[in-house]
């Protein structure tokens, strides 16, 4: 009992041993705020990952693919067993989209995935991301007449920071056409008050706009150069011309609709709200190749219906989907005689709780590894997965030197507190002490420092942790700098996610390292002699 005693009395009276708890306690709370941070980004980041990969990918090496899917799928189940909750075929082709920004042609690299509509989002979170509540209910690939988003759906921010999509689908596209067609209109009239009056063809639709410019302004003779030299541009609305040989009105109908990556079509300015290049309702241009050997590059026109945002830089600026049954036919995948068609993957999910690793393993003794590649979410992002974990490692150690830091503070304490306490240590030796006795009030000393310094460092990382974006926006108003910047994360406010596993590693060690440091002087004491500890006193 007086180990105790005499533990919480240095505890309560020396504030030399204050140092030691603010040094345990800025440690522990500086881990707990940092790992809590750390955790919710990894979160958010698999979470996006995730939700457009399913649990595990079955796919072929090759671009062609492999035909019969539903066959494959059938024999996935027959595999996979009980663990198989549902699958979807998909097909991705590298290509090129392009559109048309203020007479100027737009292309981009992009992943060209044709998915089905009806499977695809029971497999994945793909729903979730889509700007029409209407598709994120269930998707369909015909242009709605309105009602997107003017705010993003997946923060509590309720300013418009998108008051673009407010006009956007039919009404934009019927806007579009209308001045598309005024357009035409002045166009064919400059082009009649060009005319000198000698015969002359007719000038396409689709000129230059200098010529033009330079006809309203009565010089035929550069008009009608300008006619000659320049080729014809390519008319977004242009009609489409079907086998029956039916114009297609662009006001009332649409091209095969696409959902593009958000970050293919839009930019994020300096006050946060989003500018759009195009729109719900504009027509693009994709070029890919074919499935013939050696491939051929065709083009096509597309709808865009709607935008996919994960928040995942890499999937919103590169992936762009489309209905697999119109990319299959336009790829040639589809077998004349028999009307099957081919894709190069599938989409697995599995029921909750199921054993990735073990599934995936059934599937690939099941099919031959020469011809098909079967490997889970976690395995199609592995590299990036373990970079971040090996971060969060190397931090974790970093941090926990502010610790270590602060058990060598302990230790220079103690050993000044037992040089001080040589007499007192004597006479409680020379009274019947053991030295084991001795030894515990410098070890309990010790854990006690430690215990009072992780829970203050508790309490105050866990406060930290829980008002983080408060004390951010704090700061920002503070200094003016923005801390955090959405244009940058794609996140409106800081994750964080407080795992209580990892705050009992933190509480153990901060207060073992305390104990360690204990340990030096506390034998030092217990060797002290009470004769030679008393001889000059």
């Amino acid at each position: 009992m007086y180990k105790l005693l005499l533990c919480w009395r240095y505890l309560r009276t020396r504030w030399i041993a204050l140092a030691s708890v603010i040094s345990v306690t800025l440690g522990v709370a500086t881990m707990i705020v940092v790992n809590a941070v750390m955790e919710g980004f990894s979160h958010e980041m698999q979470t996006r990952i995730h939700g457009i990969l399913s649990d595990i990918v079955f796919e072929s090496h090759s671009l062609s693919g492999f035909q019969d899917p539903n066959w494959h799928m059938e024999e996935i189940k027959r595999a996979g067993g009980d663990a198989i909750a549902g699958m979807t075929p998909t097909l991705a082709v590298p290509a090129m989209l392009s559109f048309q920004v203020r007479d100027q042609w737009v292309t981009r690299q992009v992943m060209f995935i044709g998915i089905d509509e009806e499977t695809h989002a029971s497999v994945s979170d793909f729903g979730r991301y889509l700007q029409h509540p209407g598709n994120r209910e269930k998707l369909s690939f015909q242009l709605r007449e309105a009602g997107y988003d003017t705010v993003d759906s997946q923060s509590n921010d309720t300013r418009p920071t998108r008051p673009a999509l407010a006009n956007a689908g039919w009404p934009h596209r019927r806007e579009r056409v209308a001045r598309e067609k005024i357009w035409r209109e002045k166009l064919d009239a400059a082009g009649a008050n060009a005319d000198d009056g000698s015969a002359k063809p007719v000038r396409p639709i689709d000129r230059q706009v200098d010529a033009v410019l330079a006809a309203t302004a009565g010089s035929s003779d550069a008009a009608a150069s300008a006619t000659a030299a320049a080729p014809p541009r390519e008319n977004p609305f242009a009609a489409a011309r079907p086998e029956e040989g039916r114009t297609m009105d662009p006001a009332k109908e649409q091209f095969t609709g696409i959902v593009p990556g958000i970050g293919l079509a839009s930019f994020r300015d300096g006050s946060g709200v989003d500018r759009f290049l195009v729109l719900p309702g504009d027509d693009t241009k994709v070029t890919f190749p074919t499935a013939g050997t050696p491939p051929k590059a065709v083009t096509d026109t597309f709808t865009i219906v709607d935008f996919y945002e994960s928040k995942m830089s890499e999937y919103d600026s590169n992936f762009v989907f489309v209905p697999i049954a119109e990319l299959a036919r336009m790829r040639g995948m589809i077998e004349p005689q028999t009307g099957i068609p081919s894709v190069n993957s599938i989409q697995i999910k599995l029921v909750p709780g199921a054993d990735l690793e073990e599934v995936r393993n059934r599937l690939r003794k099941a099919f031959p590894p020469e011809l098909y590649q079967v490997s889970t979410w976690r395995d199609k992002q592995g590299p990036l997965l373990a970079a971040v974990e090996m971060e969060m490692a190397v931090l974790n150690i970093l941090l926990f030197m502010i610790v270590a830091v602060a058990g060598f503070g302990i230790l220079a304490i103690f050993f000044m507190i037992v040089v001080e306490k040589t007499r007192d240590i004597g006479i409680l030796k020379s009274i019947g002490a053991r030295a084991s006795g001795v030894a515990g009030i410098f070890l309990g000393y010790g854990l006690f420092l430690g215990l009072v310094g992780a829970g203050a460092g508790l309490a105050l990382g866990l406060a930290i942790t829980w008002n983080i974006n408060g004390i951010r926006s704090l700061v920002e108003w503070g200094t003016g700098e923005k801390v955090f910047d959405p244009s940058i994360y794609y996140f409106y406010k800081i994750p964080t996610i407080v795992e209580p596993g990892t705050i009992l590693w933190i509480i153990a060690g901060a207060v073992g390292i305390a104990i360690a440091s204990s340990v030096l002087p506390a034998i030092r004491a217990a060797s002290l002699h009470p004769v030679e500890a008393l001889r000059h006193e």
